[in-house]
């Protein structure tokens, strides 16, 4: 019986964790970077959850984006620096031989440099690659497009892998992008999970808004 009301228990935390992941994940994709910054520097606890819930979706996918990004900088020199926006649990530094400044809004690791991702302490065009790998959240892209253009070098690489379902119109994307001083290098859409976009830096952002940069929320569903 003891055993019958433990899973019944485990079963309910499973539960409660679930919906509580999915509140934080639409908190997250539906305010700017400054409230998520906010909400996690007032529930620290809360960030470790959504971690947890994050990382339970991903392992159903066939494969981690993060891999494919640590294979790109293996073929590439040591030598570049690299800034990883939204780092998590730095897996990518822990895999590569670079120099990476971890960025996030909780630490994860001591590695992780806490801050908002639209203002990370680092000097301009100090970075040779810049990553987003499934951290393009917040309303305020933009802005958050727009600090990795700052930090990175004049034909730096910015490396974005996001929820393939979160594109509506890749092509208006990809010419948001040359708005904000990127030009694309490479797409991968072949995996119906995430796509895989490597730009160059061509110059700083131009100013006024860059419509067609829009990503959908990532919202999960009740299982």
């Amino acid at each position: 019986r003891s055993g019958r009301s433990a899973s019944l228990r485990a079963r309910m935390e499973e539960r409660l964790l679930g919906a509580r992941f999915r509140y934080l994940n639409q908190q997250l994709y539906t305010g700017n970077s400054r409230d998520a910054a906010r909400l996690f520097r007032a529930d620290p606890a809360a960030f470790h959850l959504y971690h947890r819930g994050f990382e339970r979706q991903v392992r159903r996918w066939p494969e981690r984006p993060v891999q494919r990004i640590v294979r790109y900088l293996r073929r590439r020199p040591a030598s570049l620096v690299v800034a990883d926006f939204g780092c998590g649990d730095c897996t990518l530094a822990a895999n590569v031989r670079n120099r990476v400044h971890c960025f996030d809004l909780v630490p994860l690791s001591p590695r992780v440099t806490v801050c908002d991702m639209a203002k990370v302490p680092l000097a301009a065009e100090s970075v040779d690659v810049a990553v987003f790998c499934l951290a393009l959240m917040g309303t305020n892209l933009q802005e958050i497009l727009g600090e990795a253009n700052r930090v990175l070098k004049l034909g730096g690489t910015l490396m974005v892998a996001e929820v393939a379902s979160r594109f509506e119109d890749t092509r208006a994307f990809l010419k948001a992008m040359m708005q904000l001083g990127f030009r694309t290098v490479s797409k991968d859409l072949s995996s119906s999970y995430f796509y895989l976009l490597e730009f160059a830096k061509t110059g700083p952002a131009r100013p006024g808004p860059a419509p067609g940069l829009r990503l959908r929320p990532c919202l999960y569903k009740r299982r």
